[in-house]
């Protein structure tokens, strides 16, 4: 088995490199070669023993797509992408890497497609800004895309793009619409939703963050292993259970940031929530006012795809994987 990972650089995808390096196998094979790119040097997982390519690429660059697809991985993990406050500050860009690169990726897996049959399985990391406000709560599965983000957007269209492409029998795609991921480990990101994560992480470790939005403010959360999990679950999924819908939105946990900060408080104490510094940002604001408060996710969960109950949970696992398990 050879895995692609493009956006192999960023968090998720050296934590899906990792898992994949635990695991050995895939779908019951052992995958004995990775190939992970990104637009800076990924790193090798560590104790892997099979062949590791460590590429540097823009796949939104002439020919970058092409020279990847041209190794014929079984497994493409597309993961990479601007994040959404990037792409809404910066439209040329957003539409650039978000859209260009994977309408490149698309088109190259196509045209080898058409010379020797290349039918790979492509998981998509999409996102739940696909949808847009008025929302209800929960979301149900059937509830249209109308994103109000140029992020979102711009992940809409490559649902499509997804599912037009699996249903001519160019690859066996699937869309995993990801939560916010909470707690993301190492330094922010610029991502609009990174205060999530901040408000937890710095005052888990004695640090002050900085909180932009009120406290009412609700929204829907996975962890970073609850994420590698779901790529791995739609990476062998029967896709004939998941008929020609092929976009998934995941479970996760519906939090105020109230809740959030009620189970740090349960957690660590008094002493961390006080970390805590309100500092309201009216761009974050507005973009808040579109936001997703929760799904059923009905379909992914009937599908094997699970998440974490709670966020005093979210914040155990982050303490486990990233803070050796305790404070």
């Amino acid at each position: 088995m050879h895995v692609l990972i493009i956006g192999a650089a960023g968090m998720v995808g050296r934590k899906l490199a990792q898992r994949l390096t635990k695991d050995g196998s895939l779908d019951g094979k052992p995958v004995d070669a990775m190939t992970l790119v990104d637009v800076v040097a990924p790193d090798a997982p560590v104790g892997f023993t099979g062949r590791v390519a460590l590429e540097t690429a823009d796949l939104s660059a002439p020919g970058a797509a092409e020279k990847l697809v041209a190794r014929r991985p079984d497994v493409i993990f597309h993961l990479a992408a601007i994040v959404s406050g990037e792409a809404e500050l910066d439209f040329e860009k957003g539409y650039q890497i978000n859209l260009d690169g994977t309408r490149y990726l698309f088109e190259a897996i196509r045209h080898a497609h058409l010379e020797d049959g290349y039918r790979p399985r492509v998981v998509f990391t999409s996102s739940i800004a696909v949808v847009g406000a008025p929302l209800p709560f929960p979301i149900p599965d059937e509830f249209h895309t109308t994103p109000l983000t140029s992020y979102g957007t711009q992940k809409a269209i490559c649902e499509l793009l997804l599912a037009d492409y699996s249903r001519k029998g160019f690859f066996d795609g699937i869309g995993i619409r990801l939560p916010t991921i909470c707690i993301r480990p190492g330094k922010p990101n610029k991502a609009a939703s990174g205060f999530f994560s901040s408000i937890l992480r710095e005052p888990l470790v004695g640090q002050e963050a900085v909180l932009p939005v009120t406290d009412d403010v609700r929204h829907w959360h996975a962890s970073p292993r609850s994420a590698v999990g779901f790529l791995l679950h739609g990476a062998t999924i029967d896709v004939e259970k998941v008929g020609p819908r092929r976009n998934l939105s995941m479970p996760g946990v519906s939090a105020t940031v109230g809740d959030q900060i009620e189970a740090l408080r349960r957690i660590a104490g008094e002493k961390a929530v006080k970390l805590i510094r309100r500092e309201p940002d009216e761009m974050i604001m507005r973009i808040c006012a579109g936001w997703a408060p929760g799904f059923e996710a009905r379909r992914a969960r009937e599908l094997g795809f699970v998440a974490e109950n709670s966020f005093d949970d979210i914040i155990r696992i982050h303490i486990e994987d990233e803070l050796g398990g305790s404070l």
